[in-house]
């Protein structure tokens, strides 16, 4: 099978072209951090710090330049190159064990989200306990021409080298036919390029003495599919080996266009259908988004070239208050050229009914457990659970609504004690403006309700500490998240 691989042929401009192999980019740094100059998105500068050093680990910057392709990608999911060989120079953040003994040998990627145009860690906000307290290296990527923009704004002597330069300036598309200077489909070599970098294990590199072994990319957004669907295959390492070892997409996103001037893959191309990636994929979706989700369904699979995961993770809104406590310091997005926007309630606007942002880690324990199962099924083949789907009735039309089960939560999906032992119906999205429909409400119990469910709160932690054994078992959970749910649910308050 690996072989198969190596030998897939892409068409460019008529010719055939054999897969290339993914180079080594060129790496300088660390980037000297002073009290005037720091990097954008650091650990120390988020509206809820992570202490690194008290975790034993470090946070360093560094500058990394190279030669990338853009690529077209056909209907028939061929690739071509329509521009080759084209200069960029962008930033990654690291943030690793400070003692190489410490290292797990995973480096977990982020291209990192530009939604209000400043870099923004989602997964690591998720999911920074589990990395750390595993030993993994975590690399954030910024990989859009919106980002480095952002960067420059914010310290332009820091940031002077980046560039995402667009090698066909004069091209026109997009509204208005207009031409751009930077051109987004340069990240897709980037992602490859990086991950080349750190598995070259290099006396020079970003991690001299450390032995990277694996490589896994996530994300929530459309280019890590795009990658996965599009490019991964071709992305081969001097020593035959895929650049990515797995992937984790975090949420409902269907492929981004592969370029600039290029359109994302309409509903109904089977371009947005995840398959064949050649290394394993997880897909986990909060309940949030499910619906607007369901054409993106597909059975799992265990055959080696489609090594396949889809977790829809019941009673999960969209956001909750996890990713805000890791959005930049609004100082720093200002500086940044954008609104300040505070990653704490209240924002400037109230949902219907006005309600806190839900601290409901459910979501996050089943991605942590997902990257520990994307990692034993990538280094010896152990396949990861499988869970059913969560009910909808009437799936992908507007009428579409979720099968409710006894407790007014969703059925079916991966469930938690929230939702089998639970105190509250989840509500996953809030009516109201702006982004009221990406975070989620509960409807607590009454105490009668809880007295006639559960008799008695020796009953309830019992009830609880069963469901836990049972999901650590299983692997739906981790062993340290097991302590968290004990912890919140049953110790006594």
């Amino acid at each position: 099978m690996k072989k198969l691989i190596a030998f897939i042929v892409l068409v460019s401009c008529g010719a055939t072209l054999a897969m290339a192999q993914v180079p080594v980019p060129k790496v300088t740094g660390p980037v000297p951090v002073t009290a005037e100059s720091f990097p954008f998105l650091a650990a120390n500068r988020v509206q809820e710090v992570v202490d690194l050093g008290k975790l034993g680990y470090v946070e360093e910057e560094f500058i990394v330049s190279g030669l990338a392709n853009i690529y077209d990608w056909a209907a028939d999911g061929s690739i071509s190159v329509k521009a080759a060989n084209a200069p960029y120079t962008t930033r990654i953040l690291v943030r690793r064990p400070a003692n190489p003994s410490r290292f797990s040998g995973n480096i977990i990627l982020e291209p990192l989200e530009n939604a209000r145009r400043f870099d923004w860690s989602f997964l690591w906000a998720i999911s920074h306990d589990y990395f750390t307290e595993h030993g993994d290296a975590w690399v954030g990527v910024t990989h859009t021409p919106a980002g480095i923009e952002t960067l420059k704004k914010f310290n332009t002597t820091r940031y002077s080298p980046l560039s995402l330069a667009n090698p066909v300036p004069d091209e026109r598309c997009e509204q208005g036919n207009v031409t751009a200077e930077g051109e987004e489909g340069l990240r897709f070599d980037i992602m490859s390029q990086v991950a080349a970098l750190f598995k070259s294990n290099s006396a020079s590199g970003p991690m001299p003495g450390f032995n990277v072994q694996n490589m896994y990319a996530t994300s929530h957004t459309g280019e890590l599919v795009t990658y996965i669907h599009a490019i991964n295959l071709r992305a081969q390492l001097g020593n035959g080996k895929p650049a990515y070892d797995g992937f984790l997409i975090q949420g409902d996103a269907g492929p981004a266009r592969i370029r600039r001037c290029a359109a994302a893959p309409a509903p109904g191309d089977p371009r947005r259908i995840t398959r064949n990636a050649g290394v394993p994929v997880i897909r986990a979706i909060p309940q949030g988004d499910v619906l607007g989700a369901f054409n993106l369904r597909r059975p799992d699979s265990d055959e080696p070239l489609d090594r396949y995961r889809l977790y829809e993770v019941t009673a999960a809104p969209r956001m909750d208050i996890s990713y805000y406590r890791h959005m930049p310091l609004t100082q720093d997005q200002t500086a940044a050229g954008q609104p300040a926007f505070p990653g704490i309630w209240p924002f400037a606007y109230q949902c219907d009914p006005p309600i806190a942002l839900m601290e409901l880690p459910v979501y996050q324990y089943t991605l942590n457990a997902a990257f520990a199962n994307l990692d034993r099924w990538a280094r010896n083949g152990t396949p990861p659970p499988k869970a059913e789907r969560i009910g909808i009735e009437n799936g992908g039309t507007p009428q579409a609504k979720f099968v409710a089960d006894q407790y007014g939560n969703a059925a079916g999906g991966v469930r938690s004690p929230y939702v089998d032992a639970p105190t509250a119906t989840y509500v996953p999205n809030s009516p109201g403006q702006a982004i009221c429909r990406n975070i989620g409400h509960k409807i607590s119990f009454d105490w009668s309700r809880l007295e006639t469910l559960y008799g008695s709160s020796k009953n309830y932690g019992a009830r609880v500490g069963e469901l836990v054994d049972r999901l650590v078992r299983d692997r739906w959970v981790t062993e340290s998240d097991a302590r968290k749910i004990r912890a919140e649910l049953v110790a006594p308050k």
